[in-house]
């Protein structure tokens, strides 16, 4: 089980897709089981039915206690093989605003809204 400092990292997946989900955009979790002398950590779909970008991070690939992003989508709207290292879901946000990556409508079936139900938690 992770700690609470380790949950709010960009690498943890449940962080990542909360925050993009945040933003409005659609994510799955596609597979976070890699072996254990991948470097990979886990895949997630963003954008599934549009665009279609996997995006998957690694661990440790080119610097020592490091993350990076690889963006694959074919070519369409990555060039082939981009990745992109940072701490900052920000980051990762503004470069899918920037290169055009639709967020989800409230028709789109992967349009998720809490139901407020007039309970206190």
């Amino acid at each position: 089980m992770l700690n609470k400092r380790q949950q709010n990292k960009i690498k943890t997946p449940g962080y990542f897709i909360k925050r993009l989900r945040d933003c409005k955009f659609g994510v799955l979790r596609v597979f976070q089981n890699y072996g254990i002398h991948d470097f990979r950590r886990w895949t997630v779909l963003v954008d599934p039915g549009g665009a279609s970008i996997f995006v998957t991070c690694y661990n440790n690939k080119s610097f020592n206690n490091d993350v990076m992003f690889e963006f694959y989508d074919g070519g369409n709207f990555f060039p082939k093989n981009f990745s992109i290292s940072t701490e900052s879901i920000e980051v990762i946000v503004q470069l899918l605003v920037d290169k055009g990556i639709q967020q989800i409508s409230k028709e789109s079936n992967f349009f998720k809204q809490k139901e407020y139900d007039g309970s206190e938690k």
